[in-house]
């Protein structure tokens, strides 16, 4: 996957763009990495799983329904511009969807 990068590393999914391309790749190549991820078990969440860096929007799409299925308690995206993280996807009552965490 070089249109897309992604790495999971001490429970913060690090997202960034690669190689110049249209958002119909940057999907598939999105897909294709998160799914041989999810396959080596390389996606275990943990009480929180964070996700970081820049995003389309169609990527985004992507990015959260394959993860609401590998994580089955809740997905969470930092947001620069205030420090925190914030809810997005959750099935785990500790935690309110939108709610900000550090």
């Amino acid at each position: 996957m070089t249109t897309y990068k992604i790495e999971f590393k001490e429970e913060i999914l690090g997202i960034d763009f690669g190689e110049p391309a249209q958002n119909d790749q940057l999907v598939k190549d999105t897909a294709a990495g998160l799914g041989e991820m999810a396959q080596l078990g390389e996606l275990l969440g943990g009480k929180l799983f964070r996700i970081n860096g820049p995003v389309s929007i169609p990527v985004a799409f992507v990015l959260a329904h394959q993860l609401a299925h590998i994580d089955i308690f809740r997905d969470q995206f930092f947001r620069p511009k205030s420090g925190l993280c914030v809810i997005s996807i959750t099935h785990n009552p500790a935690y309110k969807l939108r709610e900000l965490i550090d």
